[in-house]
């Protein structure tokens, strides 16, 4: 990333970063050192400073005088809290996309769903994870209010790192399996593109309820 201008290296890293927390190889409350996370992208420390710099406004990392940075905490409460925020949020953002995205938002919709649809289910795997964010990404994408959907993007996210750490309650029977949770996909997709708000935000707020029930188990995978 050497012929790079500093700002797309620092893009770069940042992206690499959020990719290793969401994937579990940098685990929540872990230490975020510039020369070793220099070493590991192969860029200077101003470009991680400034990575980690943007991560912590998105909330992935936090920062503490005399600590540095490290890769956020979870816990029960924070996903009971950001699934709360996140169905408010991304409700009043699908809304207003549903309002403001046109025929080529909806196009762009169903072609995600499609890439969506067709990546085998892997919720450890990384086309899988790609695939279903930016299936949710796009679902909000027509929203003309750039600020709500920096936003929801920056919940989902922080959602993505609790999902990551988090599993099904033992026996819980509301919880859906691969299959259910492509259906609903689906379902929420058609709401959207069929213009009917009401559904697609009862659609979406049922999706996050089945996140925020999981159990947050910080263990070796």
């Amino acid at each position: 990333m050497s012929s790079t201008s500093p700002a797309t290296r620092s893009a770069n890293v940042q992206a690499l970063i959020r990719s290793d927390i969401l994937g579990g190889r940098l685990r929540p409350g872990e230490r975020l050192k510039f020369p070793q996370l220099s070493e590991r992208y192969g860029v200077s420390t101003g470009a991680v400073r400034e990575a980690l710099l943007r991560l912590s406004a998105l909330r992935l990392v936090t920062s503490e005088p005399h600590l540095g940075f490290q890769v956020r905490t979870v816990s029960q409460e924070g996903l009971a809290l950001v699934c709360d925020a996140r169905a408010e949020l991304e409700s009043l953002a699908l809304r207003r996309a549903i309002a403001d995205g046109g025929l080529g938002w909806q196009s762009r919709l169903i072609a995600a769903h499609h890439t969506f649809r067709h990546t085998p289910y892997d919720p450890e795997g990384q086309d899988w994870l790609d695939a279903h964010t930016e299936l949710h990404h796009v679902l909000l994408a027509g929203c003309a209010n750039p600020l709500l959907r920096e936003a929801a993007d920056a919940l989902r996210d922080e959602a993505e790192l609790y999902r990551r750490w988090a599993r099904p309650v033992p026996g819980d029977p509301d919880m859906p399996d691969p299959e259910g949770m492509a259906e609903a996909h689906q379902a929420l997709v058609t709401s959207a593109v069929e213009g009917d708000a009401d559904g697609a935000e009862a659609r979406l707020r049922a999706m996050i309820a089945v996140t925020a029930r999981l159990q947050v188990v910080l263990d070796d995978r």
